[in-house]
């Protein structure tokens, strides 16, 4: 898996990188991510979340107006609730903006689209998804072609663009595949445990053997809170966990659920996003949040991160959670830079 250098992505060092929501007041964001940037991260990610958090793309303008270096991609978007059409335009757009730092991240929606009324992609829904941007990236036009259930009456981008990468978010085995298979990358959420990154990398490496793509990358993310107050810092993460035991219970039954909890969690998630399970979250066991969340004291995520870099995964970027989110991100460039 080559690097943009020609050196293969897993004998470069670790990369770093941090994911926020459009919570910040966009007058200030610029600050925000400049200070991400001066950190020494190398990746700012923006969830596309579709009422309750600030416009992704808009957020992630403002990110590489502010910023030189940072590389800052809108983790994930979905083939569904903005036409595939306008989703590469904007990503031509900031490629144009700055170029080589936009980073496409696409995933099958999760709470975004079902609060407007859709349901997740499909996987060959994804798949057309990403070879249509990657054809209108090129200068190609798509009249009268349907992708997914979105039709193309004609034209095309105004200019070709320099393709950015797109990095397909993965939980399941599937999807993963399918991320090695077409994607650039993969965002996965696959748990922080052995039993779930050997399966996770299996499932990517069946994709890579089909691929064509030279380059890729694995990065995943890292939901929780550090802190020196551990059960502090696994409150914080408990709804994440029980996002988890609702949407991908595999994962959850290879971290240790059993089926009963599994099904009390999932009755009691409600949907939406997963910090609002807060309720579902008190029913999970601590040993189970620390399988699927990076939550605790730095001295134990210290050691977690010193696995996950002999993993082999080529980056991680922090998504943190509770009330004293600058406190984490302060914290984990300690852990990731010392």
């Amino acid at each position: 898996m080559a690097g943009a250098t020609g050196t293969p992505y897993d004998a470069l060092p670790m990369r770093y990188g941090i994911v926020t929501q459009g919570l910040e007041d966009p007058r200030r964001f610029g600050d925000f991510a400049a200070w991400i940037e001066s950190l020494g991260f190398d990746h700012l990610w923006i969830t596309d979340s579709s009422l309750h958090a600030g416009d992704a793309y808009v957020y992630a303008t403002i990110a590489l107006q502010a910023t030189t270096i940072l590389k800052v991609g809108v983790g994930v978007t979905n083939p569904l609730t903005r036409h595939v059409g306008v989703t590469a335009n904007l990503g031509r757009s900031l490629s144009q903006l700055a170029p080589g730092r936009y980073i496409c991240g696409l995933g099958a929606g999760d709470s975004p689209v079902f609060e407007l009324g859709f349901r997740p992609a499909k996987l060959q829904t994804l798949r057309d998804t990403m070879t249509a941007m990657r054809r209108l990236w090129s200068g190609e036009t798509l009249a009268d072609e349907v992708v997914g259930a979105q039709r193309f009456w004609g034209g095309g981008l105004l200019t070709p663009v320099e393709p950015p990468p797109i990095y397909l978010a993965a939980s399941g085995p599937r999807t993963t595949e399918l991320a090695g298979e077409c994607g650039d990358g993969v965002v996965l959420l696959a748990g922080l445990f052995p039993d779930a990154l050997a399966a996770a990398t299996q499932s990517l490496e069946a994709g890579r053997a089909r691929s064509v793509r030279a380059e890729f990358a694995t990065c995943c993310f890292l939901h929780g809170r550090i802190g020196p107050n551990e059960d502090e810092a696994l409150d914080a993460a408990r709804p994440l966990a029980a996002w988890y035991a609702s949407v991908v219970p595999d994962i959850a039954r290879k971290a240790g659920l059993s089926e009963e909890l599994i099904a009390a969690v999932a009755a009691n998630f409600g949907g939406g996003e997963f910090q609002g399970a807060v309720e579902a979250g008190r029913l999970l066991p601590s040993e189970v949040v620390r399988k699927l969340a990076f939550s605790g004291s730095p001295a134990i995520l210290a050691a977690k991160l010193d696995w996950l870099r002999g993993t082999g995964i080529d980056a991680v970027s922090m998504f943190p959670l509770g009330p004293e989110r600058r406190a984490t991100i302060s914290a984990f460039a300690t852990l990731a830079f010392s």
